[in-house]
């Protein structure tokens, strides 16, 4: 038994910022920052995830030794992992698809497969539904962040956001969370609290959407909370701030905590992750819950 399995592919990005000298290749996705987020607070992690020829030992071998189980992972010999090139500048990211890994199949979801949460995370359409529903009968908490399902990419690898009509997967999930974009265009309301409140009226017992430097706002119980983001030492690199953020609230929730706590420490280890380059939380579980309380007196 498993307190947090994500499932969604691993990438290898190439971060292009001002704040780093010589840009490199370096893990991503959700399997990694998740998982290390909710590692970090002592839950027992693993992930369902494929990647092709490309992907290293050195990365297993790193992801092994923060205690990642990877018994869920399947390498395709015939494909590339999926990456990404991500570009910051002025606050704003872009990013274009280099490859697109593999397909998650139904075959690759082990029959056996139990977990406190499931955390759906797909990055470039990457997950079937019939996936998603099998997952459902696996786990008492389906969490979904719908990024994967709403990017579009053209030839070139350019991305933009499309409307995605497959409501009955949101009828399926118990926790929702996105950014503002994405839940934008997949409610196709632009109210924050409306479209908020239709994946509630779906189903999701908790939606969260992330706003960035404005922190978060969350639903659950009938009631919208404000969750401030926690001002981080120093802004060295965004990238996987969002996963370590659900991967952190995730490993509360399911220790029977309150979702506003929870929330808060999501917030936290999102504000640890800026400060380091890629797939590293410097941070250990007790400066995390330390920033999680300052959060949670601004709620």
């Amino acid at each position: 038994m498993f307190d947090l399995v994500t499932v969604g592919n691993f990438t290898i990005d190439l971060i292009i910022s001002h704040r780093i000298a010589s840009p490199s290749f370096s893990l991503g996705g959700p399997p990694t920052y998740a998982s290390l987020a909710a590692r970090k607070l002592g839950s027992r992690v693993s992930v369902i995830a494929k990647v092709g020829k490309d992907f290293s030992k050195e990365y297993v071998s790193w992801l092994k030794a923060n205690d990642i189980d990877l018994s869920g992972l399947r390498q395709d010999k015939d494909a590339l992992t999926t990456s990404f090139t991500l570009h910051y500048e002025n606050g704003k990211r872009t990013f274009h698809l280099r490859n697109q890994g593999p397909r998650i199949l139904l075959e690759d979801i082990p029959n056996s497969l139990t977990s406190k949460a499931i955390h759906i995370s797909p990055v470039a359409n990457e997950i079937s539904k019939q996936v998603l529903h099998k997952l459902r009968t696996q786990t008492r908490l389906l969490s979904l962040d719908p990024q994967g399902f709403v990017r579009k990419f053209d030839k070139k690898g350019k991305m933009r956001l499309n409307k995605w009509k497959d409501y009955e997967v949101l009828e399926k999930i118990d926790i929702y969370k996105s950014a503002v974009e994405e839940i934008k265009v997949t409610t196709g309301i632009s109210n924050l609290q409306m479209s908020m409140k239709k994946i509630y009226d779906m189903g999701a017992k908790i939606v969260w959407v992330t706003k960035g430097v404005k922190g978060s706002t969350l639903l659950f119980e009938e009631t919208f909370y404000n969750i401030p983001s926690f001002k981080p030492k120093v802004v060295k690199d965004y990238t996987g701030a969002g996963d370590a953020l659900i991967g952190a609230f995730l490993a509360e929730h399911v220790k029977g905590k309150n979702p506003a706590w929870c929330a808060c420490v999501g917030s936290a280890a999102a504000s640890v992750k800026i400060e380091s380059i890629g797939p590293t939380l410097l941070g250990g579980k007790e400066e995390i819950y330390e920033r999680a309380a300052r959060i949670f007196k601004r709620v």
